[in-house]
């Protein structure tokens, strides 16, 4: 279940995308001004929003090369785009998310 390419944006594309959108929310409180990544998130991790509630879970970089995170994160395109000022956001209950996250960790 790897991401096809789509014909908006290849494979490539959207990870650079999303990494691109994780690090540039620099500009509100709660992360550093000189590389405007979240102060709470460690280097090589992100944050993603999940389930009805949008709790905030923290994910490492890694997890972008896992087809079964891929398919989770073309939903979210499919579902939400990546243009939007929360971050990305999963369209899964946090218990399957959080099953899935243990088997891919």
């Amino acid at each position: 279940m790897a991401i096809r390419k789509s014909s908006k944006l290849s494979q490539k594309a959207v990870l650079k995308q999303i990494l691109k959108r994780c690090s540039s929310l620099g500009k509100k409180n709660g992360y550093d001004d000189d590389d405007g990544l979240p102060l709470d998130v460690p280097k090589g991790h992100f944050a993603v929003y999940v389930g009805e509630n949008r709790s905030r879970y923290i994910v490492p970089i890694s997890f972008l090369n896992h087809p079964e995170f891929q398919c989770l994160l073309r939903r979210a395109e499919e579902e939400f785009g990546f243009d939007h000022e929360m971050g990305i956001t999963i369209p899964c209950e946090e218990e399957v998310f959080r099953s899935l996250t243990s088997m891919l960790g």
